[in-house]
């Protein structure tokens, strides 16, 4: 197939393409600044969201279209000009997706856009599907929001599939949340965050980049999909379990107050969650390589 990608150089960007290329598709990145970027055997570099830059008149019959394009969530304290960033960066990447696919002769039959458990709001009390109502309750949740009403533009005058990848927290060692959790277990002053009765909605990173592989294959999935594990878990069990993995003991407890007095309103992150399940793609038989966190931890930290 023929796969375009936004956000090709980030976290999930850069191990789906090198998944795409082993399977032998032809990967057209789209990049700021194309430079010297190094094309290879099926990997091509498209230069994008500059005065003039017209992508469309290098992804005339692209099959897909995948959106991973936006300010990072978790690198850094929500100040207004931050959470303007989150904001604008989503939403001028999305609107950029759908002007080209306007531009193009021929449509992709498939378009995959980034979006996040935050749509759901949080609660300690609730679970939540593909099926469960927005909350519009915060920042996150209304970012979420109007990020996937662009999105379905591509389905509403296109009649393109269109998927909404509802990701929790991504575990990798090397990137997303994961290493900032993991860093005071190993600086043996882990312990439980806020209550610990708030729930964590994770997902291995090796089952993120099968899953939306997956979903390219089977045409019958389509809207909403939650990218998370089957069995969420709450912040007391996960820190139980990260520091069983890690051979560190769980004992400093971390009080709300304080981590939002570091952290501010992303403070919402990790002192309050949401348990969310994956129905969509337990329901289209997606064969999970990781159920629980305790195989997952075990396989990132014990390679």
């Amino acid at each position: 197939m023929k796969i375009a990608l936004t956000g090709g150089t980030g976290f999930i960007g850069q191990k789906l393409t090198d998944q795409l290329l082993q399977e032998n598709h032809q990967v057209y990145i789209l990049t700021r600044n194309k430079g010297k970027k190094q094309e290879k055997q099926g990997l091509h570099f498209v230069q994008w969201l500059n005065e003039g830059d017209e992508p469309e008149e290098m992804l005339e019959g692209i099959d897909v279209l995948i959106n991973l394009a936006g300010e990072s969530i978790n690198s850094g304290r929500w100040t207004e000009e931050r959470k303007r960033r989150i904001y604008h960066s989503r939403m001028h990447a999305t609107n950029e997706v759908i002007r080209l696919i306007d531009h193009l002769n021929e449509k992709p039959y498939t378009l995959i856009n980034a979006s996040a458990v935050g749509y759901y709001g949080t609660s300690e009390k609730r679970s939540f599907d593909e099926a469960s109502p927005y909350s519009g309750e915060d920042f996150l949740s209304t970012v979420v929001k109007n990020w996937e009403d662009i999105a379905k533009t591509a389905e509403k005058d296109w009649n393109i599939r269109t998927i909404c990848c509802r990701f929790g927290i991504i575990l990798d060692k090397n990137a997303g949340a994961l290493p900032k959790m993991a860093l005071p277990y190993k600086l043996f002053a882990g312990g439980r965050i806020g209550s610990g009765n708030q729930w964590l909605s994770w997902i291995h990173i090796n089952d993120v980049i099968s899953a939306i592989v997956y979903m390219i294959e089977h045409e019958s999935i389509e809207g909403p999909v939650n990218f998370t594990a089957p069995n969420p878990v709450t912040m007391n069990e996960f820190g139980h379990t990260l520091s069983t993995v890690l051979h560190k003991p769980h004992w400093l407890p971390v009080p709300s107050f304080a981590v939002k007095a570091i952290l501010g309103e992303m403070s919402k992150l990790v002192t309050e969650g949401q348990k969310v399940t994956p129905n969509k793609l337990l329901s289209h038989d997606y064969p999970f390589h990781f159920t629980h966190l305790k195989e997952a931890l075990e396989d990132i930290y014990q390679k």
